[in-house]
């Protein structure tokens, strides 16, 4: 199905369809019709969060996003936090749920997780397309999980190696050949 620079599929879009519904449900359920600020994160959580916000239900739900880079164009974490894009509007006193597309090594959402914090909140929850606990370097745990995933380089549905193949309709695992050379 895709060429040379892909390994293999690891899971489908139609699996993340049918997950992001359900976690929408949850997530619906447990704000009980409350007030909910979805923040999504750009660019990776881009496809997984229309997925997931089509899903949610009620009419107090409204949707802002930030932008924060830590990778660059490389494979791993720099460490290093920059914010790109800020939220548009305050966040005093209502309920975000930051949906981004992979919880990895924490570092990026637990400084996303303390700036927001300082904003006085209702609350601030996580929800990730994907969890690589086996990288974590810091303690973070996400709130909604879709798919707990093995210590693997991944694209696709969203997700980038160098700003290229976000457009794959499933989360594929990226050759090494690609970002070895």
């Amino acid at each position: 199905m895709y060429g040379k620079e892909i390994e293999k599929v690891l899971i489908s879009g139609e699996q993340i369809e049918a997950r992001a519904k359900e976690m929408a449900e949850q997530i619906s359920k447990d704000y009980n019709g409350e007030p909910i600020l979805v923040v999504g994160i750009l660019r990776g959580a881009s496809i997984f969060l229309a997925d997931l916000f089509k899903n949610l239900k009620g009419y107090n739900v409204e949707l802002d996003f930030m932008s924060l880079s830590s990778y660059g164009a490389g494979t791993s974490s720099s460490g290093e936090v920059k914010m790109i894009k800020d939220l548009t509007e305050p966040i005093d006193g209502k309920n975000v749920l930051i949906v981004e597309d992979i919880i990895d090594t924490g570092i990026t959402l637990t400084y996303l997780m303390k700036v927001l914090q300082a904003r006085n909140p209702k609350s601030v929850k996580l929800c990730s397309l994907l969890d690589k606990p086996s990288r974590r370097k810091v303690e973070l745990k996400g709130d909604y999980v879709g798919f707990e995933i093995p210590d693997c380089f991944v694209v696709g549905y969203g997700l980038d190696y160098a700003e290229k193949f976000r457009n794959l309709p499933d989360v594929c695992i990226l050759a090494k050949e690609v970002y070895e050379n």
